[in-house]
């Protein structure tokens, strides 16, 4: 699920309330049938909430191994799976050779797609993406769009995203804010 709108539209507040960061002042906020509307952001993702905000969020003097080890430790508390959950993760994001580089070294787009893998590491049930290819290379971007659409077998996305040519190519539903509400949805035709 896209949602897309100019600036202001009200997409970074939607995120934000679906975080824990804002409290809607009406409707409610569930994960699968638990209401989460006012828990914490911990406990939000502790139920199974992924996010990746616009900045990339990683350890930059760690390795990009030790990125993915420590997301994979935080939700197993087991050395030894959080090492098959990180090799697994490494595997999937082709990002085997740059395994032992710090990620401050990696371009924005890698550190993009490492942060990603931080968030599956945590194997979440529902996955928010802000402006995931932000920054990244037509390529990346393509790679992008087939990493969102494998997941979207697996669990639920919702990506927000200025990059209409993208959104495209996620094939899925999109929701237009405009001033907070609901514009029109339906497919990106």
């Amino acid at each position: 699920h896209s949602v897309i709108g100019p600036n202001g539209a009200g997409k970074s507040s939607y995120l934000k309330t679906c975080v824990g960061v804002y409290q809607p002042e009406g409707g409610q906020v569930t994960i699968g049938d638990t209401d989460v509307t006012h828990a914490p952001i911990f406990r939000r993702v502790r139920l199974g909430m992924g996010v990746k905000n616009q900045k990339p969020q990683v350890f930059g003097a760690l390795s990009v191994y030790d990125n993915l080890w420590t997301a994979a430790f935080a939700r197993t508390r087991n050395k030894a799976k959080a090492a098959d959950v990180a090799g697994r993760i490494l595997s999937m994001l082709g990002m085997t050779a740059q395994s032992g580089v710090e990620a401050q070294a990696l371009s924005h787009g890698q550190q993009q797609w490492l942060d990603i893998g931080m968030v599956l590491c945590l194997a979440p049930r529902v996955v928010l993406l802000d402006e995931p290819a932000a920054g990244m290379t037509n390529e990346e971007t393509r790679e992008l769009s087939l990493l969102v659409r494998t997941l979207a077998h697996h669990t639920t996305v919702v990506v927000v995203e200025h990059d209409m040519e993208f959104v495209r190519t996620l094939e899925g539903h999109v929701t237009v804010l405009h001033q907070g509400e609901v514009f029109a949805e339906g497919d990106i035709d």
